[in-house]
Parts: structure tokens; sequence; C-alpha cells
């Protein structure tokens, strides 16, 4: 079986709070083809790693999670 994944670190002094922004989505599968973990390292840098089976779900789930975080992002911002 194919495997596909990616690995984004995103370097930001709101990690921590983008990170707990992403928790309800990591909690549930939503799709059973991929796979996505995050986590913070350090202070200020978001990681975000997502595994699927095909390059269909990988760029479904990339295109979720990608906005996710770009939204919480913008977020942090205008607070």
């Amino acid at each position: 079986m194919p495997h596909h994944e990616a690995l984004f670190r995103f370097t930001t002094d709101h990690a921590d709070q983008i990170y707990r922004s992403l928790l309800p989505e990591l909690q549930e599968d939503v799709n059973p083809r991929s796979a996505t973990q995050a986590w913070v390292e350090g202070t200020d840098t978001l990681v975000l790693h997502v595994e699927a089976q095909d390059l269909a779900a990988l760029r479904a789930a990339l295109n979720m999670f990608l906005r996710l975080v770009s939204v919480a992002d913008e977020m942090q911002q205008i607070a």
C-alpha cells in the first residue's frame, strides 16, 4: 500500500494557542485514509504531521489543517 506524508513546522509566538485550537479536530477521525498529529516544540514551533494512504487523502487533510492553522494564526493577530 502506498504511503504519503507531509511535515510542516510553523514558527510563531502563538504556537501553543494554535495547537490548542487544533485539538478538537485532531481528536476525531475525519478521514479513515489519513492521520494527523500536531505538537509544540519549544515555545514557538508548531509541528504538523499528516500521513495518508493516497495522494487525494493527503491533499484533503492538508487543505483542512493548513486552513485551520492559517485561521487560528489570523485570529491570534487580531486579538
